[in-house]
């Protein structure tokens, strides 16, 4: 039985609920789920007020983006954001943060979410619309393929569709990594993330506050393990096989990468995660209805960008999903 709702660390009007999830080999596994409701008057007048969003955040992250709720409130809509197992507001002492060994198992962290929600049963007169970044991105196209017709729409900021060398890369390595995660799952993988996604959100002034948040979104990222990676891996294939989200996508990516082994003042309008051009490719083989939205000057997390590249992504969003008959479709 899930928790009441209660305050959230971002204050009112944030509200949040605690989703147990049973145990692992770590101890209670819990997810997090965060909301923030549209006022009465915003109910009345906007245009997605049949419209429920749920948000899934990145690897070695945790849902801070007051200003996406905001948004989704002002056109009528009710926002939710999952803080998945050993994420954020999720992680326990004594868990490793962010692991997991199939993307698989978070249908269990996203049904406890629904159910909190209200779309636990087989149909929902609320429409429901998927949003997540990076390593979400990956985890809710993976789902939504698995769940057809439950979402209404689904868009993607900066998801993590293909490995950052690519997929013949991808290829190469991922029999290594599977024999690794087989015997030494939580092995040490050695330091790729250098800090200086977190330098340039730093220096745009889009960090979340300082405080005990800290070890939720750690400077240089989360320690990687074999069993992980594995995951992701398989996730990756499982994209570039082809597969059917079942709904209208918004893919949005920066126009272009920058490199991520070096300090660049590129790295305040570019993506220094991701092969910007490697995911736009990769998303064509998500659905057949797929649009792509390339933000000028925007970073890794779109709407963590400067003023000018961020509010071109709100525009974006706002036409796509308020669009008639064309975008955010009928419940599933």
């Amino acid at each position: 039985m899930a928790d009441a709702w209660v305050p959230d660390v971002l204050g009112a009007p944030f509200q949040q609920r605690t989703l147990p999830l049973g145990t692992d080999d770590e101890g209670d596994v819990f997810a997090t789920v965060v909301r923030r409701i549209p006022s009465w008057w915003q109910s009345l007048r906007g245009q997605l007020s049949d419209v429920d969003v749920l948000y899934v955040h990145g690897w070695s992250d945790y849902f801070f983006q007051t200003g996406l709720a905001e948004f989704w409130n002002g056109l009528g809509a009710r926002f939710y954001a999952l803080d998945l197992r050993k994420y954020g507001r999720s992680l326990r002492e004594g868990q490793t943060p962010g692991y997991i060994t199939s993307l698989d198992d978070y249908d269990a962290d996203i049904a406890a979410a629904l159910e909190a929600m209200g779309h636990g049963g087989e149909r929902s007169p609320r429409r429901l619309v998927l949003m997540g970044h990076s390593t979400g991105g990956l985890t809710l196209t993976l789902w939504a393929a698995r769940h057809p017709r439950k979402a209404s729409a689904l868009v993607l900021n900066s998801p993590w569709l293909e490995l950052q060398i690519g997929s013949i890369g991808r290829q190469a390595l991922a029999p290594i990594v599977e024999v690794r995660a087989r015997f030494d799952p939580r092995g040490a993988h050695p330091d790729v993330d250098l800090g200086y996604y977190t330098r340039a959100q730093s220096e745009i002034g889009t960090l979340p506050a300082a405080g005990d948040h800290e070890r939720w979104r750690p400077q240089r990222g989360f320690p990687t393990h074999p069993g992980w990676l594995n995951a992701i891996i398989v996730g990756h294939k499982t994209v570039a096989s082809g597969i059917d989200v079942g709904c209208p996508s918004l893919v949005l990516l920066s126009k272009r990468s920058a490199n991520p082994f070096a300090w660049s003042e590129a790295a305040t309008s570019s993506d220094s995660v991701l092969v910007v051009d490697d995911i736009a490719k990769a998303a064509t083989k998500i659905g057949r209805v797929v649009t792509l939205g390339r933000i000028d000057g925007a970073i890794h997390d779109i709407f963590l960008s400067r003023d000018e590249p961020r509010a071109a992504a709100y525009d974006t969003l706002r036409t796509w999903a308020t669009t008639p008959g064309i975008r955010v479709g009928p419940p599933g």
